[in-house]
């Protein structure tokens, strides 16, 4: 048993290296990155990567946290109820539909963002959230409808006849009982789909290159360039990027957990 602990330290450390690496780097003063070899500690710690955020990249973080919950509120929308129908209502064809959407998360992004940019260029909608939203939300769709189908499989059929009998309509039977129940489900779509549209780059810098505004992945790519040494400035930006993804990894991971397992009935 101390084997496998020391094993799984040990891999989990290596793993975690990048992270702790890009720390040091966000510290580190651009002088001291030419050593020769490299220090493991910031010797002469600097938080000037973290001012030039401050400074510069405020507004590329308010654009991906605008487009973020965009997805988050299209994809539920959108999701949910086909969910539903595909779970419970049963249309006809539903099975080939659910095996379209397995096959729609399989195509290459680029692909779907060159097909998006004719469409945007031809509707005028190229460089605005809007349709960075639009893009973001057709990668997280496909996978969303297939959570909730399974998670909504698992609801007894008894619960959604009682409400019936109780009178309830169709559309109050998904909002006032389906949708508390799959609040598993709900949470587990909503952390992907956020975190798909807050690390995107390829629909970002083919739909939204020149909008004035630019999702944070712009933003540090802004620092990279052939004559360009602002490495702690571009660690520095990923650090704070990616301080949202984790708190909402960390709080949600008890509802991930049994979103994605999907199944089971909600008590």
């Amino acid at each position: 048993m101390r084997i496998r602990t020391v094993i799984g330290v040990l891999l989990t450390a290596v793993m975690l290296f990048p992270v702790y690496w890009m720390l040091n780097v966000s510290l580190t003063r651009d002088t001291d990155m030419r050593d020769d070899p490299p220090h493991l500690f910031p010797l002469h710690g600097t938080l000037e990567g973290y001012r030039a955020v401050l400074d510069q990249q405020l507004p590329y973080l308010g654009t991906s946290l605008l487009v973020g919950l965009g997805t988050v509120g299209l994809t539920v929308l959108l999701a949910a109820p086909a969910g539903y129908s595909l779970a419970k209502l049963r249309p006809r064809g539903g099975g080939v539909l659910s095996f379209a959407f397995l096959i729609a998360q399989m195509i290459p992004g680029i692909i779907m963002a060159m097909g998006f940019y004719a469409i945007y260029l031809n509707l005028g909608v190229l460089n605005s959230w809007p349709g960075l939203i639009l893009a973001d939300s057709t990668l997280a769709v496909p996978f969303a409808v297939l959570v909730f189908t399974a998670f909504m499989s698992g609801i007894p059929d008894e619960l959604l006849q009682a409400a019936r009998t109780d009178g309830a309509g169709a559309l109050r039977t998904f909002t006032a009982i389906v949708l508390p129940v799959s609040r598993n489900a709900v949470v587990t779509v909503s952390l992907f789909a956020f975190l798909w549209a807050w690390s995107d780059f390829v629909f970002a810098s083919t739909l939204d290159s020149g909008g004035a505004l630019r999702p944070i992945t712009l933003g540090i790519y802004h620092y990279i360039g052939n004559n360009n040494q602002q490495w702690n400035a571009i660690m520095a930006t990923a650090v704070v990027a990616s301080v949202p993804a984790t708190v909402l990894l960390v709080a949600a991971q008890r509802f991930v957990a049994t979103g994605v397992t999907a199944g089971a009935v909600k008590d």
